[in-house]
Parts: structure tokens; C-alpha cells; sequence
């Protein structure tokens, strides 16, 4: 039985924590395993109406997990709180084709999901924050 996803971006945004090469690498090797192309997002929100992307294979994030920050680098993104900012980076997605994306954050990074969704954006958040502040988890990537 096929899947209806064939191509996702992933992205890590805000401040890096302990982790993010990890779950990334574990997005891409699940993608990989179930047939679906996966798209790294360099930069956060800032790559995705930028258009900061790479390619991502199973090959290209091994030996990652034990680098430190996150191979897909990270950034703020003033132009992405913006309604036009979020209807580029939502174009953007429509333009790759992407059938989802899988932001890998904080509570700003979950903020931005939010308002790609509301663009029409299919998305999937992986808590990752030294702060542990995302609301209905107990525990988040980075904060042991």
C-alpha cells in the first residue's frame, strides 16, 4: 500500500538544543524507510522563504547524532511574524511539493507551525527547547 506523503521539508528553528541532529536524523531515516523525499530547510523559517533547502538521505545524516547544535542551522526569522512572510514560506512548500513539514523546536517554532497550518500547510512538531515550555509534554528534546 502506498502512502499519500511523498515529500516533506524539515526544519529546526529558534535556539539549538542538545538533540536536534538526532530527532533530524530520525525524520530523515523514517521518511527514507517509508519511500517519501525528505527536504532539510536550512536556517528555520528564515530558509523556507529564502529558499535554504538540501536534499536529506540516510547517508547524508549519518554520523550526525553526535555533533553538537543541528546540521540544518537554525535562525530567527523577523519577515516569517509577518502574514506575508508566512504566505511565502507557504508558497515556498507548494512549490517543492511538500506535503508536510516537520518543525523540531521550541515554542516559537510550534508558534510558526500554527501559522503555517492556517496557510493551508500540512505539519508535525517535535518538541525540542532547553526551557521545556511546550505546553502538553512533560519532557522535550534538549532539556535533561
Amino acid at each position: 500500500m502506498g502512502y499519500a506523503v511523498k515529500r516533506i521539508g524539515v526544519l529546526t528553528s529558534g535556539g539549538d538544543s542538545p538533540g536536534m541532529n538526532a530527532a533530524v536524523r530520525a525524520v530523515v531515516r523514517t521518511a527514507d524507510l517509508l519511500g517519501i523525499d525528505c527536504i532539510g530547510i536550512r536556517r528555520g523559517y528564515n530558509g523556507l522563504i529564502n529558499g535554504d533547502f538540501v536534499k536529506l538521505t540516510a547517508d547524508s545524516v549519518s554520523h550526525i547524532i553526535n555533533r553538537g547544535g543541528t546540521m540544518l542551522y537554525t535562525a530567527r526569522s523577523e519577515e516569517f511574524r509577518t502574514l506575508e512572510g508566512q504566505q511565502k514560506a507557504a508558497s515556498t512548500c507548494k512549490l517543492l511539493g511538500l506535503d508536510g513539514i516537520v518543525g523540531i523546536g521550541g515554542d516559537g517554532t510550534f508558534r510558526g507551525l500554527v501559522e503555517l497550518s492556517k496557510q493551508g500547510v500540512s505539519v508535525a512538531g517535535v518538541p525540542a527547547t532547553i526551557d521545556n515550555d511546550i505546553v502538553c509534554t512533560d519532557y522535550t528534546i534538549g532539556f535533561d
